[in-house]
């Protein structure tokens, strides 16, 4: 199909696209949101579809990021095709509004799982341990994870990392208390409890509130140190 690309600009009552268009959101977003945009643009005779990324900058700059999509099934190898050009792995989750459905559960985990790996290193580091072997024996034990393997928030444990640049680039703290956020709503909507989720949101809200706003989210380790200082 021919390619039409559209900035969208609220309200969607003054945008104007032909018919036929594909709109590809991939912002974060509340899934009941990308289902509103959906409904709007399928009267002005175009397809939408949400589709959030995740891999943060180091897999952008290598074409390496992951899609979830959301929309009509017959519209995905369009999408994908698209998509394609950026990231690696291009997955279809289903009806509209399950892209973003699956982006938020993933980034929810993932504050989790980086506030336990800063607390572990943390408590290793004070209980005498080298974070480096700390992070070496994580990395070969059932406490691993990307947060501990990959993108360790102890500074002076990994290279390429923010860690290593006084928590600059990344994915920013207020982004992640952001999603937290969405996540938080969602699970009211839907009576789902997620008590370490609302934690991690209220953690994240803390750092946005003391300094950490534009840090990366893994900066929660620093965090937490000036924490104990107290």
């Amino acid at each position: 199909m021919e390619a039409h690309v559209t900035v969208i600009d609220y309200p969607m009552a003054s945008l104007k696209v032909k018919k036929g268009s594909l709109l590809i959101d991939s912002s974060t977003i509340d899934p009941g949101v990308s289902k509103e945009m959906a409904v709007a643009t399928e009267k002005l005779g175009a397809v939408f579809m949400d589709a959030p990324v995740s891999g943060g900058v180091g897999a952008a700059t290598s074409g390496k990021l992951t899609f979830m999509v959301g929309g009509l099934e017959v519209e995905f190898n369009a999408a994908k095709e698209l998509l394609s050009c950026m990231g690696a792995n291009v997955v279809y989750c289903g009806q509209v509004g399950t892209g973003q459905a699956a982006k938020i559960c993933n980034n929810m985990l993932l504050a989790i799982g980086m506030i336990g790996t800063a607390e572990t290193m943390n408590l290793g580091i004070r209980l005498g341990l080298d974070p480096k072997l700390l992070a070496t024996i994580l990395n070969m034990s059932s406490g691993r994870c990307w947060s501990s393997d990959t993108y360790n928030p102890v500074p002076g444990v990994m290279e390429g990392v923010p860690s290593a640049n006084n928590y600059q680039g990344g994915f920013g703290t207020t982004l992640m208390a952001k999603d937290l956020g969405l996540a938080q709503n969602t699970a009211t909507n839907t009576k789902t409890p997620v008590p370490l989720g609302s934690l991690a949101h209220q953690i994240y809200r803390m750092m946005c509130a003391r300094g950490y706003a534009s840090k990366d989210f893994s900066s929660v380790f620093q965090f937490l140190r000036e924490e104990e200082g107290q």
